[in-house]
């Protein structure tokens, strides 16, 4: 699903008032404050959907692939989503 379709569902969930345009500001609220809420507290939990939470990963040794050539690869930071147990038991 991408996020064409899911707008469309998003309006079909919400009945026949909702608009295409509603429906995608209400898409764009939500993913706006997960990345704030990730961003301010490093983790956010929707209960009965799961968490979004900032992974770090340390600096390590890697090899360039075309070189074979050894390489430090830098710290980083990712966000990591781990789904809740009431997530996990529908699929």
């Amino acid at each position: 699903m991408n996020k064409a379709e899911l707008i469309e569902s998003i309006q079909a969930a919400l009945g026949k008032d909702a608009t295409k345009r509603c429906a995608d500001e209400a898409l764009d609220a939500v993913l706006n404050c997960i990345q704030k809420g990730v961003k301010k507290d490093k983790k956010v939990q929707i209960i009965g959907f799961g968490t979004f939470e900032v992974k770090k990963r340390a600096a390590r040794m890697g090899r360039n692939p075309k070189t074979g050539e050894s390489m430090k690869i830098a710290a980083s930071k990712s966000v990591g989503f781990k789904p809740s147990s009431v997530f996990k038991g529908m699929l």
